[in-house]
């Protein structure tokens, strides 16, 4: 209590409330919703550090500059009501000298709320307007990707494999909101052969927008997960939403991860479901998984391709699969796709293996989702290694699903089997641990309070043959 009080009055307060801002996205509901459970502020960057950007800079001076003159204000005020006998001074003084903390940490967001409503939402609505023009205008074929999860992967295997043939440009990164779709629009020069359009999913109604705007020919959707509920509130929301790419197509070149349990209600007969056993008439076999690559072979009539990539995992085939049935489907000849597809990789901390010491780390930590969970888990089954350690904090953004969703994560760990299993220690342990002994998990359990330290002398807990798969991110806004 006594030491959470003093954290307020902290030399490095006003760096923490920027960060805390800056974790947040400056988005003032979170940001202040996570102010408020905060207990002792010297506590609250665990993970990360100030990125110290432009914007958090000029905040970070706003913030000294407001509290040195509410400082000065208060001890005039003392001053005052003590020297000409002012009965109110001191006590107001006082009172103004003790709140400035919690005064500033709010006062700090009237710049971010005025500047949404005057600067940022009039440009947005401009850029989108403008984008919905171009890809009107634009001839090329557009591929929009949405989904829970898998998204950037799939939109970077098809960006990768298409341009061996074909004049191909995507939405760079994670970039997939409305405003990042707009910027991206302004690129185009008009003479591409194929866009690619990844959307994001924030809130009820997004893909249905973003459809409208880009005005889609072909549409992925990569599967469906719990996440995001702290916005779409329940599963069913999220899959009415990203199942609205499929409405707009009118069911026509619309192609479903079958493979994804959650999004099986949704699908319809006129989709086409693609897996790990193939796509549109594609047959895969031979399926060889490592921790390097994955290989495997489809089979159409007499057409043959041999696909090696560096993605690896199972779960990887489906959309592996369905992006060389595609390229097929554009005219790219089969050295060109064979070819591409050696180029595949992982996207950064999405199942990215990196050698460590002779053993293998792969890092999954890109935040996540239960799908994720058990492919990744999948994958950790089926390698062959020395001794296997499983590393995750949980997962965020599960709303009122958290306790199902992460007492079946600890079921699905000790389905698994690995030798350890290394939890961070935070508000959804407990129910990973349930699950862990509701599923008779017998393997070592460490529970990890210091997750830098873990992960920054992670070559000390390895041996040569070894594999650790670590999964998802928890970032400090989430308690």
């Amino acid at each position: 209590m006594i030491s959470g009080l003093a954290s307020l009055f902290r030399p490095s307060y006003p760096g923490v409330i920027v960060y805390m801002l800056q974790s947040d996205e400056y988005r003032v509901g979170p940001y202040l919703k996570w102010y408020w459970r905060t207990n002792d502020f010297s506590r609250v960057a665990k993970r990360r550090t100030l990125v110290r950007t432009r914007s958090a800079k000029l905040l970070h001076l706003a913030l000294i500059i407001g509290m040195l003159a509410q400082i000065i204000l208060a001890g005039v005020l003392i001053t005052l009501g003590a020297t000409h006998r002012m009965t109110a001074g001191v006590p107001f003084g006082l009172a103004i000298l003790v709140s400035y903390p919690v005064v500033w940490a709010h006062l700090v967001v009237l710049p971010l709320l005025l500047g949404r409503l005057l600067i940022a939402s009039p440009k947005e609505r401009r850029v989108v307007k403008q984008s919905k023009e171009i890809f009107a205008k634009n001839k090329a074929i557009k591929i929009a990707v949405a989904g829970s999860y898998g998204k950037t992967t799939m939109k970077e295997l098809l960006l990768t494999v298409l341009k061996e043939g074909k004049k191909v440009v995507a939405t760079p990164a994670n970039k997939n909101v409305a405003v990042s779709h707009g910027v991206f629009a302004k690129k185009l020069t008009g003479d591409e052969d194929i866009i690619i359009i990844e959307y994001g999913e924030g809130a009820p109604g997004d893909v249905e927008r973003f459809s409208a705007t880009t005005k889609p020919n072909i549409g992925i959707i990569t599967g469906l997960a719990p996440a995001h509920l702290d916005r779409y509130k329940t599963l069913q929301a999220a899959g009415k939403d990203i199942f609205s790419l499929a409405d707009y197509l009118h069911s026509k070149n619309v192609y479903v991860n079958s493979e994804s349990p959650d999004a099986k209600p949704f699908i319809k007969s006129g989709y086409i479901q693609y897996d790990s056993s193939g796509v549109a008439g594609w047959k895969v076999e031979d399926i060889q998984i490592t921790p390097e690559k994955t290989v495997f072979k489809m089979k159409k009539g007499k057409q043959i391709l041999n696909i090696t990539s560096g993605l690896i995992g199972r779960h990887q085939v489906g959309p592996l699969a369905l992006t060389a049935a595609l390229a097929d489907k554009f005219g790219l000849s089969t050295t060109q796709i064979e070819t591409a597809m050696t180029k595949t990789k992982p996207f950064e901390h999405r199942m990215e293996p990196r050698a460590l010491g002779g053993a293998w780390i792969i890092d999954d930590t890109y935040n996540g989702n239960l799908e994720g969970i058990r492919a990744g888990l999948a994958l950790l089954s089926e390698i062959n290694s020395g001794k296997k350690t499983y590393v995750t904090p949980g997962l965020v953004d599960q709303g009122q699903e958290s306790e199902r969703v992460h007492k079946t994560v600890g079921k699905l760990i000790a389905q698994a089997k690995p030798d350890k299993v290394v939890l961070m220690k935070n508000s959804v342990m407990d129910w990973i641990k349930t699950g862990l002994r509701e599923g008779k998990y017998s393997g070592d359990l460490v529970i990890e309070d210091k997750p830098l330290d873990f992960y920054n002398n992670l070559d000390q807990y390895v041996a040569a043959g070894d594999v650790v798969l670590m999964q998802n991110d928890w970032t400090d806004n989430y308690s």
